[in-house]
């Protein structure tokens, strides 16, 4: 009966260890939209942050569909541009929390609090965890980089 006990201890200590690893993987979708709508980045236009530097909101005139999330853009010029090339305008980790996902997990990336590093946009939660992002953004950037595919379907 002790041999029992002892196996189903072990197997229970396994199971509780490598739960919480198979239930966050692959869980979130590709790209972040709100519960109430299909609108990636808040509606903003992920162009604008490139070209005008700034947090330009995006028109339902000027939008596509990419990784099953709708897009909306400011411009024909911007749309254009976003459909050339996607993954050069999409923000990276589909649009969540980039200091989020760095740190193993997902949150919602507000379009209001950006940054655009080496070519790349970037969202995070608020105000005061961007500040935490950019004390150290380069390791995050890689620790990121390495949780996403873990953490999103289809990344």
């Amino acid at each position: 009966m002790k041999f029992k006990a002892f196996f189903l201890a072990i197997g229970l200590a396994l199971f509780m260890a490598l739960a919480p690893a198979q239930a966050s993987a692959q869980s979130a979708d590709p790209i972040y939209t709100s519960k109430s709508s299909n609108i990636a980045v808040g509606g903003y236009d992920t162009v604008a942050y490139f070209t005008q530097s700034d947090a330009v909101k995006g028109s339902s005139d000027f939008q596509t569909t990419y990784k099953g999330a709708q897009f909306l853009f400011s411009s024909q010029q911007n749309l254009d541009a976003f459909m050339a090339s996607p993954e050069k305008y999409a923000p990276q980790y589909g649009g969540y929390c980039a200091w989020a996902i760095a740190h193993d997990k997902t949150a919602k990336g507000n379009p209001k609090y950006w940054a655009v590093v080496d070519g790349k946009l970037y969202l995070n939660l608020s105000r005061g965890i961007q500040k935490k992002w950019k004390k150290n953004q380069a390791e995050f950037i890689q620790d990121a980089d390495m949780n996403y595919p873990n953490l999103v379907s289809g990344a």
